[in-house]
């Protein structure tokens, strides 16, 4: 088994047409916006983005230019490994996005790019180059 690498992002295999891979919640939150989620799904997807909401510090709060094209192009979210709690609820939007036929795969690396924001779950990291890390599906 490899080591695991210090940050971990779940995310889309393709490219969105501005150039990054969008993340597992954008993923879900697309599905939930189109209304492609049953009732069941969209409570488990609610449930989810509540739980994070409520657990998790939200970069924009912190720094509302963090995720700004114009400040921070491309920039997007790592969780650090050690995140492990928040890691391990990825799975349910997983499933939701399996479900719908939604790749979404994960990635580690040891440098996301420039870090814009940090706290102690996590990073959001403008890439430097090409897409960081490997991806295991």
């Amino acid at each position: 088994m490899t080591p695991s690498l210090p940050y971990v992002r779940f995310q889309s295999p393709a490219r969105h047409p501005r150039g990054h891979h969008p993340g597992v919640f954008a993923l879900a939150n697309t599905l939930a916006r189109e209304g492609r989620l049953s009732v069941d799904e969209h409570l488990l997807w609610r449930a989810s983005n509540d739980w994070y909401d409520a657990n998790h510090p939200n970069p924009s709060d912190t720094d509302p230019s963090v995720y700004d094209p114009d400040v921070n192009p491309g920039a997007v979210a790592w969780f650090r490994s050690t995140a492990g709690h928040l890691i391990a609820r990825v799975d349910g939007c997983l499933a939701l996005l399996a479900a719908h036929g939604v790749p979404c795969v994960r990635v580690e690396t040891s440098d996301p790019g420039r870090i814009v924001y940090e706290d102690r779950f996590r990073v959001v990291a403008v890439p430097a180059g090409p897409p960081p890390g490997r991806a295991r599906v």
